[in-house]
């Protein structure tokens, strides 16, 4: 499932699949992204069912997927995505930012998500910076909404594949699910940004994990982190 390092790169056009139900909104995103040069609309879709199958004759590397659609939720489209020979990395649409169904997305594989009234240049952003592997988006609110989820709805303590790590990668796994970035995780752990890439990239890779918003859901759902009560 690994996505390679191509997604995203300099020269190439990121090919996205727009999946909304209401024309109007569907359209709209569409044309918005169709204004950027580096961007391909490569197929839209009106319902979850519409947009796995879009997705694999199409192959995308970034797909906007609302969380409510019917035949088929955004949910359970972004679950069936996984399986894919080439799972693109998913964008949920939502209305409000601490919308249950958004964790379940990100549960279900999604890399991250945005507010249906965000703006052209917020939406721009979001799909290079996903398309380029970075995967998770404005971390203060996204750490929220997994913190918010996981203590409401607390889950048995999983450690087992975390066993895998070692302490030193246990402990940027910790500072990863704080929202850190790679320059302030090099600043905390006194090390080389090439490091703490490496560190994040062994990560992903023993826990079988896409990405770094993944990790995230992990952390919170193993116990390794434990959500602040207010």
């Amino acid at each position: 499932m690994d996505r390679g390092s191509g997604t995203g790169s300099p020269g190439t056009a990121v090919r996205i699949v727009v999946a909304d139900d209401h024309e109007v909104v569907r359209a709209g995103y569409a044309g918005l992204l169709a204004t950027q040069a580096d961007f391909r609309v490569v197929g839209t879709a009106r319902d979850g069912a519409e947009a796995v199958r879009v997705c694999r004759e199409q192959e995308p590397d970034v797909v906007l997927m609302d969380v409510r659609m019917p035949v088929m939720d955004g949910i359970r489209a972004t679950a069936r995505l996984q399986d894919t020979v080439r799972p693109p990395r998913v964008l949920v649409l939502t209305t409000f930012d601490l919308d249950e169904h958004v964790y379940d997305a990100l549960a279900a594989g999604a890399s991250g998500f945005l507010l249906k009234d965000v703006t052209a240049e917020r939406l721009f952003e979001a799909v290079r910076v996903v398309a380029a592997g970075e995967a998770l988006l404005a971390p203060a609110i996204t750490r929220r909404l997994i913190a918010e989820f996981a203590r409401i709805r607390p889950r048995a303590p999983a450690r087992g594949r975390l066993g895998e790590l070692t302490p030193r990668e246990t402990d940027v796994l910790r500072l990863l699910a704080q929202g850190l970035s790679n320059p302030e995780l090099a600043d905390r752990l006194g090390v080389g940004e090439e490091t703490v890439k490496t560190h994040v990239s062994r990560i992903l890779s023993k826990l079988g994990l896409r990405d770094r918003t993944q990790a995230v859901v992990m952390a919170y759902e193993s116990g390794l982190v434990v959500p602040r009560t207010r």
